[in-house]
């Protein structure tokens, strides 16, 4: 089965526009993006706007400062991660058992305390290789294939398996100690009965095509404006058509021209070339009428779990939360076979068939594109997963919007 084959069986939808703006569109300022997120961030976390947007900024400007922690520490760190409840903080927990003075970062007039924790039983490092180099062996020891992490906020290397597999198992506790020996890491069994899946079908986007392999129309979801150097190109989803047309809002179409597609182990990125953009922007509501520059681009070893981050999809339209997992290996064979530990995890619930290929952000900086999501039984989100922007293939980059620099980010 061809590559195209494998991931034409779920397409996705429009999230990012590919023209230019519209007289009746609105092109938010860099702190107007900031505060639509930090809308969200208040009502969410029951804070006053200000106090949100304070803690936006916060997380932004402290992105160099956890950088520079993570390289002292490396040997010994486990993870960062913000906390948000009962106040906001950073924690880093590492390993042995030499304590670390608590530090305070120090934005303008905010002050963010910064706590060390020691006795994590794995450094980072060492979970990431145990989830790359035993992958195999845990998925062989299961009856289906769990999706695997890194949970930053405890060290552990987190297994995700439905109630059948823990029961007959003898339960999370006897998994647990199972897989620990096979992995010579920590490991938290969480039972979830879910299912990884690429986000699916979905009418009512704004890429259409026709597929030559059943003759029916499908639609999908661009990402962000990207650029070789020579040409400029939109990202979607791998597993989309590769035949393919935009429709902006006032549906007036865009043949575009495929360029290719990556979607083995790390990838699931497809780029199509077309009429270059007048500016990188984004869709950041659910209606379309309000787009943002792409200013900066966020790697994914500066990524926190806790990281307050927004995406756009034509099925579940705007929204916001929490970077839940990072080195995140999605269950099943979604990549072409297994995939590697490079995903990250966001919180759902809100997340529906449709969204995929999407744009992952937070203010104006770009973080991925999203992938698929994890439902439980019930159909309902229990996160989504996004590739990073690393990963966009050789020559291609991100297009960074070259406006004059407005206040905030």
């Amino acid at each position: 089965m061809g590559l195209g084959r494998i991931f034409r069986s779920s397409l996705v939808l429009v999230a990012t526009m590919f023209t230019q703006p519209a007289a009746a569109q609105l092109l938010q300022t860099r702190e107007a993006a900031l505060a639509q997120d930090a809308g969200e961030y208040a009502r969410l976390y029951g804070v006053a706007q200000d106090e949100a947007l304070r803690r936006l900024r916060v997380q932004h400007e402290s992105v160099a400062a956890t950088d520079a922690i993570a390289r002292r520490y490396r040997d010994r760190l486990a993870g960062i991660s913000v906390q948000h409840r009962p106040d906001y903080r950073y924690i880093v927990y590492l390993t042995g058992d030499d304590p670390v003075a608590e530090m305070h970062l120090r934005f303008g007039d905010a002050s963010i305390p910064l706590v060390f924790r020691t006795g994590a039983r794995s450094s980072r490092d060492r979970v990431v290789w145990a989830i790359t180099y035993h992958q195999a062996a845990i998925r062989a020891a299961l009856p289906s294939p769990p999706s695997m992490g890194l949970d930053p906020r405890t060290g552990e290397l987190v297994v995700i398996v439905g109630n059948a597999i823990a029961a007959a198992d003898g339960g999370a506790a006897a998994l647990d100690a199972r897989l620990e020996k096979l992995t010579g890491v920590p490991v938290q069994v969480r039972v979830l009965e879910r299912t990884d899946v690429n986000l699916g079908l979905h009418g009512g986007g704004r890429l259409d095509g026709i597929s030559p392999d059943d003759g029916k129309r499908y639609r999908c979801t661009t990402g962000f404006a990207v650029t070789d150097g020579a040409r400029s190109g939109i990202t979607t989803a791998a597993h989309c058509l590769d035949e393919m047309t935009y429709y902006d809002p006032q549906r007036r179409p865009t043949p575009l021209i495929f360029v290719g597609q990556w979607g083995w182990g790390y990838h699931d990125v497809q780029i199509h070339a077309g009429a270059a953009p007048e500016r990188p922007l984004i869709y950041s509501d659910t209606a379309r009428m309000i787009e943002r520059p792409v200013e900066l681009q966020r790697a994914r070893p500066s990524t926190r779990a806790g990281d307050f981050v927004c995406h756009r999809g034509e099925s579940s339209g705007y929204s916001c939360a929490e970077v839940e997992l990072l080195d995140f290996a999605p269950a099943g064979d979604l990549c072409g076979g297994a995939c590697l530990p490079t995903w990250v995890t966001v919180a759902g619930p809100n997340c529906r068939g449709g969204d995929s290929g999407g744009p992952v952000f937070s203010g104006t900086t770009a973080f991925g594109v999203v992938k698929g999501a994890s439902y439980r039984r019930d159909g309902s989100c229990a996160f989504y997963f996004y590739m990073s922007l690393d990963y966009l293939p050789a020559p291609w980059s991100l297009l960074l919007d070259a406006a004059p620099a407005r206040a905030g980010r």
